[in-house]
Parts: C-alpha cells; sequence; structure tokens
C-alpha cells in the first residue's frame, strides 16, 4: 500500500517536473500569443498539440470551428489535414520497402505496365521514390485543376498525367505533385490486395488508436465535431466554403483527423516507430521517410536559422539552429494545417487551422520552435503579418472593382458567338451556354460546378466560381474575324497557379 502510495507520488513528480521544464514562451506566453493571432489572421478556430519528452504537454482548441453555431474548437474537432497525408501514405511504402514486398526503387511500369508521363524516356526510368520525391519535371500544383475536386477516378487521374507537360528536367528540380502521390500510393492496393484507405487503416490508424480519425474526406459534413472551412482570399470576408471531395487524390491529400490523433502519430515518429511500447512502424522504414530524397533549397535563410531543405518520402527535412527538423503543410480549401517533429529534441507540434488565407498556422509553429530550440524571441506572427492586410484589402478592392463593372454594357459579339464547346488538352471539354443576359461556364469535369461570365467593358468579363474556394477572375475571349477563337481560364493559386487555355470547337 505505502509503496503504491510512493510509486504514485514519484510518477506524479516526474510529470511536474517534465511539465516545469518546458520554456517560458510555452508555459506563460503561448495561450495569448495564440488569441492574438487568432484575432490578427481573422482566424475562426485553431487546435494544437505539443508532444515533448513522451508527453503530451499542450492539447487544446481555441476560437470556434462554426462562425454560424460559435461551437468551440476541442482536442477532438475534425479538420481536413490535407496533405499531412502524404507521410502515411510514404511511411506505407517504405514498410512495404522494408517487408520486401516491394523496392522504393522498383519502376512504376512494374505495377502499372501501361502508365505513361509527358516523356518516353521519363516513363521508363520514372520509380516509386521519384513519385514520392517530386521531381517529375512538373510545376508545382501542375494538373491540380483538372485533379481538384473533380469526378475523375484515381486511374483517370493516372491516365491523363501523360498530358502534363514537364517545366523542367526530369530529377532536376522540386515541382509538388499531388497525382504523382497519388500514382505511388496505388502501388499499395497492387502489392497488398487492399485498397489504400483500408491499408491506411489496417496499419497506422487502429493501432494507434487514432479512432477519431478517417483516411477518406466522405461524410465529413455529417461527422459531430467538425470544423467549417472558410476563406477570406478574395472578398475580404470570410466566407463559408464547401468541403473538398479528394478522395480520388487520397494518397496525397483526404485525411480527416483532430490534434488529439495526429498527436499519436507524432509520439510514434518521436519513438523510433514505437507506440505505448508497440512497434507499429519498422525503425529502418521512418529512416527510409526521412533520407533526402530531394533538393528543396540549400541557402542560407534570411528570417529563420536554417541552410538546407530537402524532401524525403512525405516529408520535409531541414537544419533549424542546428538541429533536423521534419516537418509538412497542408492546404484544403478552408483549411491550413501543419506536423513538425525534431527527434533530437523529443519535441513535435501540430496546428490544424480553418482559414485557408492567412500565415499564422506557420509562425506560430516556428515560435513553438524557437522557443524549445534556443533561438532569440523574435514575434514570428507580427513578421509574417506585416503588409498581409493590405494584400487582403488590395485583394478585396480588386473583386469589388470589377463587380462595380457589370453595367449592362453589350460585348462586342452577340452572347451566342461566345457559347459552344471548348476544349483543352488536360482537362478536356467546358460548355459554354447563354444564361439570360450573361453567359454560364459548365465545368464537366467537376461535381456540380460552374462559374457566371457577366460582361464588364473593354472586351472584359467578370467570372466567378458557384464554388467560391475557386475564385473570382477577369476574363478575355480571343476572336479572329468576328468569330470566337479561345479563352484562358483561371482557378485559385491555392488550386493551380497556371491558367488553362480553352479552344473553342468550330
Amino acid at each position: 500500500m505505502k509503496k503504491s502510495v510512493l510509486i504514485l507520488l514519484a510518477h506524479l513528480f516526474a510529470i511536474t517536473v517534465a511539465l516545469g521544464q518546458q520554456p517560458a514562451f510555452i508555459e506563460k506566453d503561448l495561450d495569448t500569443y495564440i488569441k492574438q493571432g487568432l484575432k490578427e489572421w481573422n482566424i475562426p478556430g485553431l487546435a494544437i498539440a505539443i508532444v515533448k519528452d513522451g508527453k503530451t504537454i499542450v492539447m487544446k482548441g481555441y476560437g470556434v470551428r462554426d462562425l454560424k453555431t460559435q461551437e468551440p474548437v476541442d482536442e477532438n474537432t475534425l479538420f481536413m489535414i490535407a496533405s499531412n497525408s502524404k507521410l502515411f501514405t510514404g511511411t506505407a511504402l517504405a514498410q512495404l520497402d522494408v517487408e520486401h514486398k516491394l523496392s522504393l526503387d522498383d519502376k512504376i511500369t512494374k505495377y502499372f505496365p501501361d502508365y505513361s508521363v509527358y516523356d518516353a524516356n521519363t516513363t521508363a526510368l520514372l520509380t516509386i521514390k521519384d513519385l514520392l520525391g517530386h521531381h517529375l519535371g512538373t510545376g508545382t500544383f501542375q494538373g491540380d485543376f483538372t485533379f481538384w475536386n473533380t469526378a475523375l477516378t484515381r486511374q483517370q487521374i493516372m491516365d491523363k498525367m501523360k498530358l502534363l507537360k514537364p517545366m523542367a528536367g526530369f530529377r532536376q528540380t522540386y515541382g509538388y505533385c499531388n497525382s504523382c502521390f497519388l500514382t505511388a500510393g496505388q502501388v499499395i492496393p497492387v502489392v497488398t490486395g487492399k485498397p489504400w484507405e483500408t491499408y491506411i487503416q489496417d496499419v497506422f490508424l487502429t493501432p494507434l488508436g487514432m479512432d477519431n480519425t478517417y483516411p477518406l474526406s466522405t461524410g465529413i459534413a455529417a461527422r459531430k465535431n467538425v470544423a467549417k472551412p472558410y476563406s477570406n482570399t478574395f472578398t475580404g470576408k470570410l466566407i463559408e466554403l464547401p468541403y473538398d471531395q479528394v478522395d480520388n487524390l487520397a494518397p496525397a491529400g483526404s485525411i480527416v483527423s483532430c490534434v488529439k490523433d495526429v498527436a499519436k502519430w507524432l509520439t510514434m515518429q518521436l519513438d523510433s516507430g514505437k507506440y505505448n511500447g508497440k512497434q507499429i512502424v519498422a525503425w529502418q522504414a521512418l529512416q527510409k521517410t526521412r533520407d533526402e530524397n530531394t533538393i528543396i533549397n540549400s541557402r542560407r535563410q534570411k528570417a529563420f536559422p536554417m541552410h538546407f531543405r530537402g524532401y524525403g518520402l512525405g516529408v520535409v527535412m531541414a537544419d533549424y539552429n542546428g538541429k533536423q527538423v521534419f516537418w509538412h503543410t497542408g492546404g484544403a480549401n478552408g483549411f491550413v494545417t501543419n506536423t513538425c517533429f525534431v527527434p533530437e529534441e523529443k519535441l513535435a507540434i501540430t496546428i490544424l487551422t480553418n482559414n485557408d488565407n492567412q500565415s499564422f498556422f506557420e509562425a506560430l509553429r516556428y515560435q513553438i520552435l524557437d522557443a524549445y530550440l534556443g533561438v532569440p524571441y523574435v514575434n514570428r506572427s507580427e513578421a509574417a503579418l506585416k503588409g498581409f492586410p493590405e494584400e487582403v484589402a488590395a485583394s478585396a478592392k480588386k473583386t469589388a472593382d470589377m463587380q462595380v463593372r457589370v453595367k449592362n454594357t453589350q460585348p462586342e459579339l452577340p452572347l451566342s458567338a461566345y457559347a459552344g464547346r471548348y476544349q483543352n488538352t488536360v482537362y478536356g471539354p467546358i460548355d459554354i451556354v447563354v444564361n439570360k443576359k450573361e453567359l454560364q461556364i459548365k465545368l464537366n469535369g467537376h461535381r456540380d460546378i460552374t462559374a457566371r461570365v457577366q460582361y464588364m467593358d473593354n472586351g472584359e468579363w467578370l467570372m466567378t466560381y458557384s464554388n467560391p474556394a475557386f475564385g473570382i477572375f477577369p476574363i478575355k475571349f480571343k476572336t479572329e474575324n468576328s468569330k470566337v477563337v479561345s479563352t484562358e481560364v483561371k482557378v485559385n493559386d491555392f488550386i493551380e497557379f497556371d491558367p488553362y487555355l480553352f479552344v473553342k470547337e468550330n
């Protein structure tokens, strides 16, 4: 009896000592810092977890998950973690490599003989590791307008990758590629006989007790305690967005989770693949995910104590004030999130937020790293905020100015001249139809997304997507001999940077 009491007291003392050794910023300033950040960056809600020395030091929600109901965020609130899903895929493939069920150096054509990319030589050389390393040669987000939130199947996305013309040489640059991660992830069902989502559930989520984590985004709106997605990119005011439907890109970004569960995943990362004493992932597999696969940057950073950045198998690695840091960010429409771990310090961080137009989620991560790794205090949020409110205001003014230009003015040609089917090599067809006194674009590849097109002046039209996440843009039609030839269609940079040229069929 006395012995058990002494053990309990010793245990409580150890916890007290551990908690008392946290940096002053964490113990005294974190709450105020986060609350101020939510206000300054116009973020409805945020959830955070910090793991240190095997213990969860911070696990808390701030703000609200829903602006209408004002329901609060807590440690169980669900967010789309988007590209933080990638390390699950990379780890799964690395584990299968350790189990000798595949090799990361296998050619992708070993598993998909008919698969091809734009360049035949690249197709012949392309490996699983290449796909996980973002060095196909395509530009960052290239193809995502075609793939993100669309009705295409996973196989159809893979088939369309041969239409993505590279912007650089194979294995020469870093170009972030969601469809590459999808393709690599699709090797898992070939090797294991289980769909990606089932394998991730069986191998990671269930053993880790991540009972409030879902591999697919389907049904997210109906789940309990789920954050609503918001953005103020184009109007300056927070607008609720529809939930993304990205299960067709699942290995690249479909997981829905909460900080309570993500903390379990990160605790496993810090303990060489173990969780609660049980080996969940082989240490050799984790090492493979953390081996640098692609160079991102090798120049000293001005604002941060970093010199080198690289990409492994679903995770970024860098030096930070002399320590090796691993992290990833995730962005779905209305959500930006991050995960981070520093094995040398037995430190991990995850931050989940529900406004996609802000940098506070990253400023906060760096602020926490600074506190633990001995970097002199600089207010990271304040530094990142400089000029940002002006950018938001300028974007809102640009949108408002375009809307004012819609004055029932007549375009150069009758509306019927602009109507018809337009083709883009990658995307496929869109249809432009007359809708009363304006035009409407039907995005045939997407689920129920259209765009309203209203004439402004000087040959410019205002294009407003039915899904606010896609944006509001000016659009022009190219004409020759009083006939419409083509138009360029733009979407939010958050989805893809470059516009698509659509050519009108005769």
